[in-house]
């Protein structure tokens, strides 16, 4: 799964990476929860690129209250076509979820040890996302949530699943409403792994409350 994550890119960098016609208010985080506003970015009809705020953790536009956004902060890759919390999402509002790492937590007996994932040059890379609206009553409410698929060899080693990262150049192809059939197997097999590194940090990161730089401080042997 994918629970918590950093973005530490500068607002121009993301504008250059993604190539935004607009991003909205942005300050770098070190440790994002699900729950709040993250930055996405969603293509528009004429195929140009924003950056919206939208909550993480999607809300069918069916659900009866807003409460179940809690429980899909991530879709699976497996099942995101055909599960009704995600479907239309998936055929209709996909998007990309920017990030300079995230973390996993290592189940061993002792506990679990937290990792920060990220490329060594600590680069900006963007989660396959989906979004969604939902209205009861008088709010309505935007939301997202990341699409996680299986382990492979980089990450089996502390955790089962992992966020599917999506390369830059299959940025158009993602966001291309106009393909309600996307087939998600080629971005799982995507090699944007290859390069990560998986770096032991300190328990700070496990408390939401903490944002700042001490989230990342490796763990000293």
């Amino acid at each position: 799964m994918c629970g918590r994550f950093n973005l530490l890119a500068s607002g121009q960098a993301l504008i250059g990476h993604f190539k935004l016609t607009r991003l909205p208010h942005y300050q770098p985080a070190y440790n994002i929860p699900p729950g709040r506003k993250i930055l996405t970015i969603v293509a528009l009809e004429d195929g140009s690129r924003k950056g919206v705020n939208l909550h993480w953790g999607l809300i069918p536009s069916w659900s009866k209250d807003a409460s179940i956004s809690s429980h899909l902060i991530n879709a699976r890759a497996e099942t995101v076509a055909e599960k009704p919390s995600f479907r239309v999402a998936y055929q209709h509002r996909r998007c990309l979820i920017p990030a300079t790492g995230f973390y996993e937590w290592q189940q061993l007996e002792a506990g679990k040890q937290a990792y920060h994932v990220h490329y060594p040059d600590n680069r900006v890379f963007a989660f396959a996302g989906l979004w969604e609206y939902w209205q009861g009553g008088q709010e309505t409410v935007y939301s997202c949530a990341i699409i996680t698929t299986a382990a492979d060899a980089v990450m089996m080693p502390i955790h089962a699943r992992m966020p599917i990262i999506i390369a830059p150049e299959d940025y158009p192809v993602w966001l291309d409403s106009s393909n309600s059939t996307p087939d998600i197997t080629g971005f799982e097999q995507a090699p944007a792994y290859h390069d990560m590194q998986l770096t032991p940090i300190g328990n700070r990161i496990n408390n939401p409350v903490h944002n700042d730089a001490a989230c990342l401080h490796p763990l000293r042997p």
